[in-house]
């Protein structure tokens, strides 16, 4: 009877314990097991990208998630700039081009990753602390850069624009600035685009105001590494290279259930 005794005292407290324990991690917040957010995503190899996380809230402090974006990669040596020439006679306007680009560079990244939040100390103001790594594929996509050139036809010499992507034959014109007008159209080489396979590495720092709310809004500030096969021919008569490294920001807005 003693013993009997002895073990129903013993379930009682192992009970309690883990009640309290569970009632404990309730009132922390963890009422939620996923979570789902947009983000807008700045790197210092482009100017923006827009992205989506789908994620399993594991324990109070740990979440993994599927991750996939989409952005634009500039090389290093690329630089903008606007012509500025008087309007044509068929009323078309030079736009801005990039001197030297032969391709536009796309990336579509998806990845597994995990993040952590340090512990209940990191909580500053309200806001929870922690980090975060992630690898995956990325797939990116060449799109060859098309320029206005100006031509001469006839005996007359009348000058022509003529939308072109450079190769050898016309690289003595796609490089002369006094022959560009400008940038064609965004719609010309979409039908030309070549995917090239390769993968990404990721890793932050998470700031999360509200960590365990319904809504979540958050900041991460890391690196963000893409790697290739072959070196990326975005431009003309400078190196290219089979990976970029960034650093990265994104705000990063959804919802937990």
């Amino acid at each position: 009877m003693r013993l009997i005794l002895t073990y129903i005292l013993l379930l009682v407290a192992i009970g309690t314990a883990w009640a309290q324990t569970h009632s404990d991690d309730v009132a922390k917040g963890i009422i939620y097991n996923r979570e789902n957010t947009v983000e807008l995503l700045l790197h210092t190899n482009g100017l923006f990208g827009i992205g989506y996380n789908k994620g399993k809230i594991k324990t109070y402090y740990k979440t993994t998630y599927y991750h996939i974006d989409f952005s634009e990669i500039h090389h290093i040596k690329e630089y903008r700039q606007n012509p500025d020439l008087p309007q044509w006679n068929d009323g078309s306007y030079s736009r801005p081009y990039s001197f030297g680009k032969q391709n536009r560079f796309y990336v579509l990244r998806a990845g597994w990753g995990k993040k952590t939040y340090l512990s209940e100390k990191s909580k500053v103001k309200g806001v929870a602390i922690g980090y975060n790594f992630e690898v995956g594929g990325s797939l990116g996509l060449l799109k060859p850069y098309y320029l206005q050139l100006i031509r001469f036809e006839g005996r007359e010499g009348r000058p022509y624009l003529s939308n072109e992507k450079y190769s050898d034959e016309n690289a003595s014109v796609f490089l002369d600035q006094s022959r560009i007008y400008g940038a064609s159209s965004f719609a010309k080489g979409l039908s030309e685009l070549k995917p090239v396979p390769g993968g990404h590495f990721r890793a932050g720092i998470h700031f999360d105001w509200g960590a365990f709310d319904q809504v979540a809004k958050a900041l991460e500030v890391g690196v963000l590494l893409d790697v290739y096969p072959i070196a990326i021919p975005i431009m003309v008569n400078v190196p290219n290279r089979p990976f970029f490294a960034n650093f990265y920001l994104t705000l990063q807005v959804g919802k937990r259930k």
